[in-house]
Formats: structure tokens, sequence, C-alpha cells
């Protein structure tokens, strides 16, 4: 299981929704593992769960699938339904179309349009409709359409285009991990551009496995899971196995990292031919390394499960002091901040 996480802009979003809809802030967070000192620090990260939990939360105080964005309240259990509408289709190409029809005559979602060419199918939401100012609902859209479709499949579905119709955060680091593509922003239209020969993939999820899926929801769509992956998240998933596999760690002693050498061999690549590669991603693997440390971390201390100078301990850091100057310079925040209240 990976340790991602997720910035607090998504929180942050939530929050904002929140407000517009009428609900407390205090008691949309109660609950959810996110400790309110931590929403007005620009660099904290959750935990995909937690993240996960603030928008169940925040579905049900506000009875509406769309926080209450959409011209009309979308009852909860709207998106399990289309999920079933969907889930027997033969195919990709067939799931789509049923998508839009379902989005066309259910009031209060956005229209969904597939434009599916010989050689690119074009995928639009129409955003004209949504009183969203905080993204929220777009962004949830566009991945529903992009990982629910994959995860139908069982394969990754690669943008080759992806346009959003709001300006670029600061940091867009985490859309591109998440949809495996740097957006256009400030585009007319939310749009996911992609392969047409994905639209013969045929359809491999069970209708359990579905139920499953949107119990877990949005849960999946906020972490790195996209069926194929860059090179970046393959070697993310080399490097991190010993702390994902380690779980909590008794006694607490360093976890082994495996060295680039051994990483680059693993994927059949010469450690420079690797380096390079990851360059083009605008990646390297010390950052790699720094985002899993701090994944990790975070996850860890979220759990409330193991002291700090255990933790830092199996995260390799000579002395506890260390593994809190690190934290903050990661998060902006102590590691006590992350403590369950």
């Amino acid at each position: 299981m990976s340790t991602s996480t997720v910035p607090i802009q998504f929180v942050h979003r939530a929050l904002q929704a929140a407000v517009r809809a009428g609900v407390d802030v205090n008691e949309l967070l109660r609950g959810t593992g996110v400790a309110p000192d931590l929403v007005v620090h620009a660099r904290s990260r959750v935990t995909v769960g937690q993240a996960a939990r603030v928008a169940r939360r925040l579905w049900r105080l506000t009875d509406d699938e769309m926080f209450g964005a959409g011209p009309h309240p979308v009852p909860r259990g709207t998106f399990r339904m289309v999920a079933l509408g969907v889930i027997h289709s033969p195919d990709l190409r067939t799931a789509l179309q049923r998508t839009c029809e379902f989005s066309a005559v259910l009031p209060g979602l956005p229209t969904i349009s597939a434009s599916m060419g010989p050689e690119r199918t074009v995928v639009c939401l129409d955003h004209t409709g949504l009183r969203d100012p905080e993204h929220l609902v777009v962004d949830l859209m566009v991945g529903v359409v992009q990982r629910f479709t994959a995860w139908l499949v069982g394969q990754r579905i690669k943008p080759l285009a992806l346009e959003l119709p709001y300006p670029s955060p600061e940091d867009p680091a985490d859309y591109d991990r998440v949809f495996g593509a740097r957006p256009r922003f400030d585009a007319e239209r939310a749009a996911l551009t992609f392969d047409s020969a994905l639209l013969a993939a045929p359809v491999i999820r069970t209708e359990a496995e579905m139920l499953d899926w949107v119990r877990n929801s949005p849960g999946d769509l906020l972490a790195r899971r996209d069926y194929g992956s860059s090179l970046a998240d393959q070697v993310r998933r080399i490097m991190e196995y010993p702390l994902v596999s380690a779980g909590a760690p008794v006694p607490a002693r360093p976890v082994p990292w495996p060295a680039p050498e051994e990483v680059a061999a693993r994927l059949n690549l010469s450690l420079q031919h690797l380096r390079r590669r990851l360059r083009a991603e605008g990646t390297s693997m010390s950052v790699i390394r720094e985002e899993i440390l701090r994944d990790a971390a975070v996850a860890a201390l979220a759990s409330g499960r193991e002291p700090v100078t255990d933790l830092a301990i199996r995260l390799g850091f000579s002395e506890p002091s260390a593994f809190r100057r690190a934290f903050r310079r990661w998060t902006g925040t102590p590691p006590g901040s992350y403590r369950p209240r």
C-alpha cells in the first residue's frame, strides 16, 4: 500500500466549499484526523485516507455529491447508481458512452461529452453551470473520468492533453502525480484527451469490485494508482517498498534503501540512462527519496503508533533532531502537529 500524501490545499478547498454550503468547518474536520492548526500552513500534507474522509464527510453534511456546486443537489448514491449502469459495459467505448448518457439525464450533474476520433478521444466536462470557485468538483470529476475508467479496464489512461479552466496553482507538481500529465491551465474547457486505441479495452471488473471501489471513493482518485505508471512512479514503488512492507517496525531500526544501481538494474536500465529519463520527467532519485521520506513520516505520525525517536531511526536519520529539521523543511510544521488529537 502506498504512503502517498495529498497537499493541504485539497482540504482548503473542501473547507471553502463547506462554508459556501453553510457547513460548520469544525464539524467537517471532526473525526477526519486533520488537526485544524495544520490547515493554516501552506506546505502541510495529509494522508490519502484523511483527504478521503474529509470529502466523504462533506458529502454527508451537504447530502450532495457535488458539495452544493451544481444547479440542483445530487443525492448521495448517485455515482454508485451510475457505476452500476456502467460496470457491465463490454469495453471502454461503451462505458464512456453510457457515462455521457447518464450525465445528460441526471439533474445536477455536469454534462460529460466524448468525441471519439480514429486517433484521439476527447472527453469534456461542461463546467459552466457549476458554482465551483475552489475547482474542487472539476478536479474530482476529471479524476473520475480518468481514474475510474482506467480502473474499469485495468490499464493506465495516459493523457495526451489535460485542460483545466482555471489558473495554475503555485505548485502544480501534484497534478503530474495524480493525472500523469501537467495540465494546460486557463483553458476554455475541462477536457481529457487520450489515445483512441484504448476504447477497445475490455471492462474487466466485477460488480462486487465496483461497489468496493465506490465505498473507498475518493481515495483511489487521490492516490498514485494509474495502472502502468511513469518511470518516476516505477522508481518510487521500488524505493518505497521496504518502508511500505515493514509496517509498524518493532524494534525500531533503519529500513534498508535500495542502492541507485539496484533500482536501475531492476528497471533494466543503466544508471546514467535512468537519471537522464528522470530529468526529462522533471525529477530525480534524490527528489523521489525526499518525497517518500516525507510521505512515510506524515502517514506514521498521523497513525499515532510510533514514537518520533523510533520513526527517525526507521527513516535513516542519525538523531531525532535531524528528522525534526527535515520534517519542518518538508511541511512547515513540527512533527507533533500531525499527532492524532
